[in-house]
């Protein structure tokens, strides 16, 4: 029998199952889980089932643990499925007879008979989850004090923030998509905002970016037609803001497709760029540049609140090695910047291992960050850094989460 939104439910089960126990993305896994699905709605549907079960999964388990005489396996499918059930009632407000009919298919037997008992016991009790996301105790306790604020910005997903081409129109854009400025060339939209339909998109006026992935690149400021190596640059958002502002801009990433995907962009918006597809650990210029800018390779975890999965994917192996490659990359891009110029270096990441613990080995002069060079509410840290969490601006929408360091040679 065809059951509707059943095939959407099946989707986000294997979507769960390949985060949780193959550790992808939510995005690689997207490409195998949706196959099948022939609406835009299903698979809009499967990816926020999956995203909302992910984004409050530990209390989600608590509530399953609650009303369960023995504890059910972390993989246990009937565990996988309470989870979607209890993010589509609670979350996506689906009534509970429809949960029941479009879920309970999933399993047979036993197993279906514990998840339809368990659901029902909670339903009976009018269970509710508590008013921001659990953080799972490891990443509690890897994000210590500034946990409790991070966990506040995962509680919804982020707005649509837009990077404009030209920094004096912000006030016209702002008017024609009725959007929010929060400093001079961004524009922010409410998020379920559809891309390519609106104005300016055609023509090039602006490009999707997070307000926080937007601020490295400004903090290198004009470039009056100087050279400036953007290191890992793929997908591109940093590159088009440094082409704007007027650099000669040298964009090196290891990816051919993405840099193929940035050379579209590139085009669409009216910008120049020199793309080169290589390894920065082995790649060498043939002169040193006036900036370089490093948006290193990094767990991501500041993009939690947009990513959800990345809360239960990442531990301390890929921190680890993600943060041994990022000092290699650093102090290759050191040598590479010419006397008097700069240097940044960012990550979307909320590890110390891949952020402050990188920025106090460099050995370069200092360019300390000002409260003047960032958007109202956010402030430099004591050392000139910056950083930011998906806790930061609540009222303005939130940001996601960058570390941000700047040097002069």
């Amino acid at each position: 029998m065809d059951i509707p939104g059943l095939p959407a439910r099946k989707a986000a089960l294997r979507l769960l199952d390949a985060v949780l126990h193959r550790g992808e993305t939510l995005d690689q896994a997207a490409h195998g889980a949706l196959q099948g699905l022939r609406s835009g709605p299903d698979k809009a549907l499967a990816r926020a089932l999956a995203g909302e079960a992910l984004r409050w999964l530990t209390d989600l388990d608590a509530l399953i643990d609650s009303a369960t005489r023995q504890i059910l396996p972390p993989d246990a499918k009937p565990r996988s499925v309470l989870r979607l059930m209890l993010a589509g009632w609670l979350r996506l407000e689906t009534p509970p007879h429809a949960v029941i009919a479009t879920a309970l298919p999933l399993l047979s037997g036993g197993p279906r008979r514990l998840a339809h008992g368990v659901f029902a016991a909670l339903v009976r009790r009018q269970v509710a989850l508590p008013a921001l996301p659990s953080l799972p105790p490891a990443v509690a306790e890897r994000w210590g004090a500034r946990a409790g604020a991070i966990a506040a910005g995962l509680a919804d997903l982020p707005p649509l923030d837009l990077t404009l081409r030209d920094r004096a129109t912000t006030a016209e854009w702002a008017e024609r998509l009725g959007g929010q400025s929060l400093l001079p060339g961004h524009l922010r939209l409410p998020r379920g905002t559809a891309v390519e339909n609106l104005a300016g998109y055609g023509e090039g006026a602006w490009w999707v970016q997070d307000l926080a992935a937007s601020l490295p690149a400004r903090l290198l400021g004009a470039g009056q037609g100087r050279r400036v190596l953007d290191l890992c640059a793929a997908p591109g958002g940093k590159t088009l803001q440094l082409a704007a502002a007027g650099w000669q801009v040298t964009a090196l990433d290891t990816s051919a497709k993405r840099l193929e995907r940035m050379r579209a962009n590139l085009d669409r918006v009216g910008l120049t760029a020199d793309l080169v597809t290589a390894d920065a650990l082995v790649w060498e210029p043939d002169a040193p540049f006036d900036a370089v800018l490093l948006d290193a390779p990094c767990t991501a975890t500041g993009t939690c609140r947009r990513h959800p999965d990345v809360i239960h994917r990442i531990g301390p192996r890929q921190i680890a090695e993600l943060a041994e490659l990022q000092g290699r990359l650093l102090d290759r891009a050191a040598r590479w910047v010419r006397p008097g110029g700069s240097l940044v270096y960012a990550t979307c990441s909320l590890e110390p291992a891949e952020s402050e613990e990188q920025a106090a080995r460099v050995s370069l002069a200092p360019d300390p960050i000002r409260a003047e060079d960032l958007p109202q509410g956010l402030s430099p840290t004591a050392q000139g850094w910056l950083r930011t969490d998906p806790g930061m601006l609540p009222e303005a929408g939130g940001l996601d989460g960058f570390f941000v360091a700047r040097w002069r040679a």
